[in-house]
């Protein structure tokens, strides 16, 4: 039985915008204890992607994050997964594109964000089927 991207997806999603700075999003990310935000321009109405990793790599590279914005490290040529995607679809579009999250858009609006840690808790939760030992297959 396959399961989908919205039995995985947390819905807790935290927007920010581009003019925010990375200390801001690290705190924001930090209270609602996510991964990722997703960065909305309004005056594009783009969205992006920022990670716990963007804002990582800054630091690493002697960045101010009280100067540094989001849009500066925001990632915007975003894969984006659907509700009804399986999870397979939604691993493999992370694997191809090098990707650790996924936002999830609904009618074109983000209703939620897929990482690869809520792909491996949905795995884990379901029991893999094993043969009773000696049984022979059919």
């Amino acid at each position: 039985m396959p399961m989908y991207v919205r039995n995985a997806m947390s819905t807790v999603v935290l927007t920010i915008g581009p003019a925010h700075t990375l200390r801001q999003a690290a705190h924001l990310m930090a209270a609602r204890r996510v991964g990722a935000a997703v960065v909305l321009d309004t005056d594009t109405s783009g969205l992006g992607i920022l990670t716990e990793r963007d804002i990582l790599n800054s630091l690493g590279a002697g960045e101010d994050p009280d100067r540094e914005t989001a849009q500066a490290h925001t990632t915007s040529d975003v894969v984006f997964a659907a509700p009804g995607w399986t999870l397979d679809e939604a691993a493999n579009a992370m694997v191809h594109g090098g990707f650790r999250h996924l936002i999830v858009l609904d009618d074109r609006e983000p209703v939620g964000i897929v990482s690869v840690r809520d792909i491996i808790r949905c795995r884990a939760a379901v029991p893999e089927r094993r043969e009773p030992v000696g049984a022979v297959p059919a």
